[in-house]
């Protein structure tokens, strides 16, 4: 997610160079055909164009919208686990004790068992995370070639580390080698705190209305697990998507040749007051064209990178920002030596990961 206040007409240049060039060098070549080697068949209505272009506007706003609806759902689910990760850390720490139970435990091992549960949450988010990061075949961002740039710029954790390192001192060896079997690695790290939970109850360590509560938290996780997992596994309609790219591209390719012709009727308007300005005239359409063009192509391309939010984009949902941050909260929470506890990850190139 972008921290800056916004995006520098630079950082838009660089991101659609490639595009604006061409725009450049379509225009450029209907305008030379037309005035200097007086191709004037080369005309078409402006009419059909601007019913085409008014139709590309609503299916490219529609596509925008749909995105940024997508990225907004994201960043409430990941919210939600943000407060729902404080909640358990704050009721585990509080509910887990020796009231109930006729064997008492000594403070230290009261204490690990917090941590116990404490950490195989941090181990579920770690799970989390990486699962949302896996590619999927409709995820496109990084075939465009400034894409791809970014990209190689940045550096997503969960692209830098394998889950299994990531893993590392959060749970045990046994469990780790447990989860990682499953193709839901997620869910079988809820299914383990379940099971602890369970355990903890019957030893009298958790109180029945307490075992309820957590279990509720539980289910509350594995609600917005499945919201994430939804967002991850449907992508955007893929039928709106190619129609959106084809109905930018045919009206990208024809806009030329109706804005080259109206500048050169201009200047021919032109001609009896200003005979030197009316041969100038139409080269402006040059310019002009292009950053109509530029306009929609944006539109449409920014429309695109923002259908799958947690791809890796500059305007992604930050899940590897945001879960290290709940990490920092829960470890301090529980009075951990601050040397132990990892420190957030750094934006790149103002964009939290």
């Amino acid at each position: 997610m972008l921290t800056k206040k916004h995006y520098s007409i630079k950082d838009m240049a660089q991101w659609t160079r490639w595009e604006t060039f061409y725009f450049l060098l379509l225009s450029t070549i209907v305008t030379i055909l037309y005035e200097v080697m007086g191709f004037s068949f080369l005309n078409l209505p402006w009419t059909p164009i601007a019913l085409i272009g008014t139709a590309v506007a609503f299916i490219v706003g529609f596509q925008n919208n749909a995105a940024y609806g997508r990225i907004w759902e994201a960043r409430k689910i990941w919210g939600g686990i943000v407060n729902v990760s404080r909640t358990w850390g704050m009721k585990v720490r509080a509910m887990v004790s020796n009231q109930h139970s006729e064997d008492k435990w000594e403070e230290e091992k009261l204490s690990n068992t917090i941590k116990i549960l404490v950490h195989r949450h941090i181990a579920w988010m770690t799970a989390l995370r990486y699962a949302m990061r896996q590619p999927k075949p409709w995820e496109v961002f990084e075939e465009h070639s400034t894409n791809k740039e970014w990209a190689n710029m940045i550096h997503i954790p969960e692209r830098e580390q394998a889950l299994e390192a990531a893993l590392e001192g959060y749970i045990s060896q046994e469990e780790k080698e447990y989860i990682l079997t499953k193709g839901n690695k997620a869910a079988a790290l809820l299914y383990l705190q379940s099971a602890h939970l369970k355990e903890l109850k019957e030893s009298g360590h958790l109180w029945e209305f307490s075992f309820l509560e957590l279990e509720n938290i539980l289910q509350e996780l594995f609600s917005l697990q499945g919201k994430s997992e939804r967002i991850k596994n449907f992508p955007y309609p893929r039928q709106y998507a190619t129609l959106s790219h084809y109905f930018v591209r045919i009206f990208l390719l024809l806009l030329p040749f109706g804005i080259i012709p109206e500048f050169a009727k201009i200047g021919t308007q032109l001609e009896g007051a200003f005979p030197m300005a009316s041969h100038v005239i139409i080269w402006l359409g040059i310019p002009f064209c292009s950053a109509v063009s530029w306009v929609f192509h944006t539109m449409q391309r920014i429309g695109t990178v923002g259908e799958n939010p947690f791809e890796g984009s500059a305007n992604d949902v930050p899940i590897s920002t945001m879960a290290r941050g709940i990490e920092i909260d829960l470890r301090q929470l529980l009075d951990e030596e601050p040397a132990t506890i990892p420190t957030a990850f750094a934006a790149q190139h103002d964009v939290q990961m």
